[in-house]
């Protein structure tokens, strides 16, 4: 076995200590600097900035060619491209339909939505497990299931629907 393999000496410790640690305050910085959505209920979207945030800090703090200043820039551009995406998001209708899943109707009223749970890849176990996390004994008292934006399931009770304006522009779309 090389030497080599086991013992480089003292620089790329050093290295690897100063870009993890420098790495790791600009990431709590950018992250606490872009407000509580950032690490709450994560949309696909969202997810995908996490992995390649991770990504990008796990491979420079490993590289032995990478600067410090290089690192700080790749966080920075990786998170202020999740910024600019939610800026467009929040303005424009076109960017949220091409970001965004709109909410998706599996139940409504009675009728298990078979087309929607198929499309994507559910199955009627799934609505009662919802309805079953959400307190409800029976579908009986559950008025909508929906498949959120975060993939998630969203459980609204008869005792809890209201006018229904929340959901009826999504049944609307499934019919």
């Amino acid at each position: 076995m090389d030497s080599s393999m086991i013992w480089n000496g003292w620089t790329p410790i050093v290295h690897g200590a100063v870009m993890a640690t420098v790495g790791y305050v600009v990431l709590l910085i950018l992250l606490r600097t872009s407000g509580p959505r950032t690490m709450s209920q994560m949309t696909p979207l969202d997810f995908v900035v996490a992995v390649t945030l991770g990504s990008a800090f796990g491979r420079t703090i490993t590289a032995q060619k990478v600067a410090v200043v290089q690192l700080i820039w790749v966080l920075v551009v990786l998170v202020a491209l999740k910024w600019a995406f939610a800026y467009l998001r929040s303005r424009s209708e076109r960017m949220r339909h091409l970001l965004d899943h709109p909410p998706v109707v599996l139940y409504e009223d009675g009728t298990m939505g078979d087309r929607a749970l198929r499309r994507h890849r559910l199955v009627e176990a799934d609505v009662h497990e919802a309805a079953r996390g959400a307190g409800k004994g029976s579908l009986a008292d559950v008025h909508t299931v929906l498949l959120l934006r975060n993939g998630g399931l969203g459980v609204i009770g008869y005792d809890a629907i209201g006018d229904g304006s929340s959901v009826t522009p999504y049944v609307a779309k499934e019919r």
